[in-house]
């Protein structure tokens, strides 16, 4: 066996037998990887490690790889943040568990991407501390993660645009087809991309704006990433915001 300390962030956690956890977790030195976590059924552990393993929940840990298992397990696992608000904030929990939920639909198991990985711990500390501009926080999320995956906006912003989905280029000609963003919306992902985590409550949009600038961002990753339609926790974000 070989040990390993490194940073993971939840993605998913399923129950496996009667005392054991599957953890789904980006890590900061091997991607994603499936960890078994045992123990979790007795009343000792229950208390101490469910509540670990929670959506987007970041954490310290040792890993053990064994060649007997392509599971790893885990070892002195802790908060890697301490998250004050989220868990108790139906808005802010709920945001977590959409980007978890994105996160574990499109990051398939790959080398480590330390550059993502940052950008998503960020995300986690930065969601916990705002106390403006909550209600937008999933849009830019969304927004930005793109930046990591391979398809983020291919020019620079032009004005009175429409931003062409699948060419990925802001355009002043209206596209021929139907994938691509008004003018309104594409001000607007160019806004979210560029704007500071902090000021994100300086972008006023109302409820029927956040959710046709959450369609379109959808409809963006379904050119590309047609897993994005599995993410089921956009139809509760289409409630609350």
């Amino acid at each position: 066996m070989r040990s390993y300390k490194a940073r993971g962030i939840v993605l998913n956690c399923v129950k496996y037998g009667d005392k054991s956890l599957i953890v789904q977790m980006l890590t900061d030195t091997l991607g994603r990887q499936s960890y078994i976590v045992q123990g979790v059924g007795s009343a000792k552990g229950r208390g101490s490690k469910m509540a670990l393993f929670q959506p987007l929940f970041a954490l310290q840990f040792e890993g053990i790889i064994s060649e007997k298992s392509e599971l790893h397990r885990l070892k002195d696992t802790q908060s890697g943040i301490v998250l004050q608000t989220t868990p108790y904030d139906i808005r802010k929990s709920t945001i977590a568990l959409f980007m978890a939920e994105v996160l574990y639909r499109l990051i398939g198991e790959s080398e480590a991407n330390n550059i993502l990985f940052d950008f998503v711990w960020g995300s986690i500390e930065a969601l916990d501390t705002i106390d403006e501009g909550v209600a937008n926080f999933h849009l830019w999320f969304l927004a930005n993660i793109s930046r990591f995956l391979g398809f983020a906006p291919g020019n620079e912003y032009i004005a009175d645009s429409y931003f062409d989905m699948r060419e990925g280029l802001y355009t002043p000609i209206r596209p021929s087809h139907d994938k691509f963003l008004n003018t309104e919306y594409s001000r607007l992902l160019n806004d979210l991309i560029e704007c500071d985590v902090q000021y994100l409550g300086e972008i006023g949009l109302n409820r029927n704006q956040r959710v046709d600038m959450l369609l379109g961002l959808v409809d963006y990753y379904t050119v590309h990433l047609d897993s994005i339609r599995r993410v089921q926790s956009i139809h509760i974000l289409r409630e609350l915001f």
